[in-house]
C-alpha cells in the first residue's frame, strides 16, 4: 500500500532505482573529491596527463569537451597546485599541460582510495556479478542507439567492441 503522496518501494522501476542509487554515490564520490581539491572532470584531466604533458586542445578532445569548458578545468587544477601550464617552445600557440608532483600525488591518492567502487561494492553481495549486470546494460542501450561499446567494456564483456 503507498503511503499518500509517495509510492510503494515496488512501485519503483528498475530504472528509477538504477538512476537514484547512481545519484547517491555520485553526490558521495563528489563529496570526497571536494575533500581534495578535486572534480570528476579534474581527476580525469590528471589521468590522461599519465603518458606525460598535453596539449589544452588534445586535452579537451580527450574529454570530449570544449577547450573553453577544459580551460575552467586546468585553471582550478592549476590553482591547486596540481597540473602547470606553460606555451611549448616549439609552437608558441599551443599550451602544455603537465601533471605535477602534488597532481600525481592526488591521482595515485585516488585510485588507492578506490572510493567510486567502495560506494558501490561495499553493500552488495557479489560485486562482480553486478558489474558485468550494468556492463551488459550498457552494451545493450548503446546497441539500440547504434552506437559503439567502448572497447575497453567491450573487452571486459567479452564481446564485440561495436556490442555485437
Amino acid at each position: 500500500m503507498s503511503t499518500p503522496g509517495r509510492p510503494a518501494a515496488q512501485e519503483w522501476s528498475l530504472g528509477r532505482l538504477l538512476s537514484t542509487a547512481a545519484r547517491l554515490v555520485e553526490q558521495d564520490w563528489n563529496e570526497w573529491l571536494a575533500s581534495r581539491e578535486l572534480t570528476h572532470a579534474g581527476l580525469l584531466v590528471l589521468h590522461l596527463l599519465d603518458g606525460g604533458p598535453r596539449s589544452q586542445r588534445e586535452l579537451a578532445a580527450s574529454s570530449v569537451v570544449e577547450e573553453q569548458t577544459i580551460g575552467r578545468v586546468l585553471a582550478r587544477l592549476e590553482r591547486t597546485g596540481y597540473i602547470t601550464r606553460e606555451r611549448d617552445q616549439a609552437d608558441q600557440r599551443r599550451i602544455l599541460v603537465r601533471r605535477t608532483p602534488p597532481g600525481t600525488r592526488a591521482l595515485r591518492a585516488a585510485i588507492r582510495a578506490d572510493v567510486a567502487n567502495s560506494l558501490v561494492s561495499a553493500h552488495l553481495p557479489d560485486s562482480d556479478t553486478f558489474r558485468r549486470d550494468l556492463l551488459q546494460v550498457i552494451a545493450a542501450r548503446l546497441a539500440a542507439r547504434g552506437e559503439p561499446l567502448p572497447a575497453e567494456l567491450g573487452r571486459e564483456l567479452g564481446s564485440d567492441p561495436g556490442g555485437g
